[in-house]
This record gives structure tokens, sequence and C-alpha cells, in this order.
């Protein structure tokens, strides 16, 4: 019999907490069953498999980040959309690395579509009407945009930028300045 409390919504969540504190890479399900104090087993009722757990940690993370961007983006158009949205982004992986590095977990087909990564790339669309980009641009700049969110992201998290002048947050600042003048450039009047 199930353990009661437990639910694959509640162990997502206490997964994704277990993500922030120790990293993504070592959630397992042997590490959930410690922080609930039960056996292993017991929690086989709820998840598959540690890469289940992780798929779910992942949807959590995704649906989590997408409402932070949404509640960003509210209002704004322009760079003020763009900036708006890239410091969700970064807010949300400074706050909770572990589940930042869960929203980059590839999944299937499937549940890619049924979970809250095409919002993320619906917000992205919308934030770039204000820009007037074409397609194939307007998928280009999607691309763009996520790219160099998760890389500076991703190489400021790591301490690529803590030994250097000037500080991270003013390169950030010059390279969304840089991103909005490129797709101010690239777009039609």
């Amino acid at each position: 019999m199930a353990r009661a409390g437990l639910t694959p919504e509640r162990l997502a969540r206490a997964g994704a907490e277990l993500a922030d504190e120790v990293g993504f890479d070592q959630v397992t399900v042997a590490a959930l069953a410690r922080r609930f104090d039960v056996k292993t087993a017991s929690l086989y009722a709820h998840v598959r498999s540690s890469q289940d757990l992780k798929v779910r940690i992942a949807l959590f993370a995704l649906e989590e980040l997408a409402d932070r961007a949404a509640e960003a983006l509210a209002g704004r158009a322009g760079k003020d959309a763009l900036v708006a949205f890239a410091d969700a982004y970064r807010s949300y992986a400074r706050e909770h690395p572990g589940r930042y590095d869960a929203t980059r977990l590839r999944l299937d087909p499937e549940t890619a579509a049924a979970g809250a990564g095409v919002r993320h790339a619906r917000m992205t669309r919308a934030l770039l009407r204000a820009y007037h980009l074409a397609e194939p641009e307007q998928t280009h700049a999607v691309r763009m945009l996520g790219s160099a969110f998760h890389g500076y992201i991703s190489l400021e998290l790591a301490g690529g930028f803590s030994h250097s002048a000037p500080e991270p947050q003013a390169s950030w600042l010059w390279m969304l300045d840089s991103l909005d003048a490129l797709l101010r450039l690239q777009g039609t009047p």
C-alpha cells in the first residue's frame, strides 16, 4: 500500500527542492525516499523510475518558470519585455539552480508537446512581435535568445565571470542591449 500523503505531484515538488540542494544529476528515487524516511520501493507506487521522477521534476520546473516569465512579460513590449523575460530566467536559475538544470532535460516529443515548454516558445514569439520579424527570422530569433540566455546563465552559475571586471550584471545588460539592437535591425519596419 502507498504511504499516505505521497503523490506524484508531491514527489516532483520534493524532488525539485532536492535538486536545488544537491544538483539535478544527484536526484534519484532512493535519495528522495531517504528524504521522506521511507523505503525506496514505496515510492514506486508513484513514479516508475529515477528517469520518470526527473521528467516529472522537469515538467514541474518548466511550469513554474513559465508562470514566472508570463508574470514578468505582462503589459510589456519591445526591449522592456525582452529584459523582463531574460531577467525572469536568470533570477529563477539563481534561486533554483537544480530546477533550472531540470528545465534542460531532454523530453520525448509527446511529453514535450504536453508540457510548459510550448508556453515558453509562445511567450518568446510574443515578445518578438514588437520586432516585426518574419519567418524564418522569428524562429532564428527564438533560438538565439534561448541560446544567449542559457549560455550566459550557465557560465555565470558555474563562476565563469567571477574573476574579472566588469561585474556580470554590466555584461548581462550589455548583452540584452545588443540583442535588442540586433532584433530591431533584423525586423521589418
